[in-house]
């Protein structure tokens, strides 16, 4: 029997629960603690750090957990030029990267941010800098700093391995140590795009019946 080609490239929502924590816990049972809860407090949150440290993985996270919920949610992130206006059923606005937003953005954010909390609803934002370091308007920066604050971290090295192995284990994959270091040293480091590419491999392993191997990454990136 030929076997059907599977579709490559398409990643999982993320969740919390495949949030790998590390540094970063007290962030996540923050904010399990509030999608869990049948009355979310407005207080908003930030959350800042590096790039690769989960900012956009726990926004997005958040997102997949009200939508299960039957809830839906505001996003607004840098590259919507044109954002839309406050929708009232929304249970909770997602600002992602706001060091990024332009002036029209900002706009758009304080205005959103004004509204959700009007209506009790959360505030969940994101970005690269500490509140106070922001260059934002003013009655934005200082909004999304007088909550909850949380600094993220990225993963060390042994941390994201550990991470790729445990994920590569519940597939049912192996992962031998020359595959992790090519992983590691040719691709983006950033979790992330690591579990996405561990997805890709997993798929297009199971389509060609080989092993994970470098030569069947090299193999999968020439097929693409």
């Amino acid at each position: 029997m030929k076997q059907l080609p599977l579709p490559i490239g398409l990643a999982r929502a993320p969740t919390l629960a495949a949030f790998f924590a590390g540094p970063n816990e007290p962030a996540l049972a923050h904010l399990k603690l509030w999608v869990g809860s049948p009355t979310r407090s407005p207080v908003p949150t930030y959350l800042w750090g590096p790039a690769a440290s989960g900012k956009t993985h726990l926004l997005k996270a958040v997102r997949e957990a009200l939508r299960e919920q039957g809830a839906t949610a505001g996003w607004l992130d840098a590259t919507m030029l044109e954002p839309p206006p406050y929708d009232e059923r929304w249970a909770v606005v997602l600002l992602d990267d706001v060091h990024l937003y332009t002036a029209v953005q900002q706009h758009a954010a304080f205005s959103w941010f004004v509204s959700a909390q009007s209506l009790q609803r959360g505030v969940l934002s994101a970005g690269l800098l500490p509140p106070v370091h922001l260059q934002l308007r003013e009655d934005l920066r200082t909004r999304l700093g007088w909550g909850h604050v949380y600094q993220l971290q990225q993963l060390s090295e042994p941390e994201r391995r550990s991470v790729l192995r445990q994920a590569a284990d519940e597939r049912g994959v192996f992962l031998g140590d020359e595959v992790m270091d090519f992983m590691l040293t040719r691709f983006s480091r950033d979790l992330g795009s690591l579990m996405q590419l561990l997805e890709q491999l997993d798929a297009y392993a199971l389509q060609t019946q080989r092993a994970i191997t470098i030569p069947l990454i090299k193999s999968m990136l020439e097929n693409e």
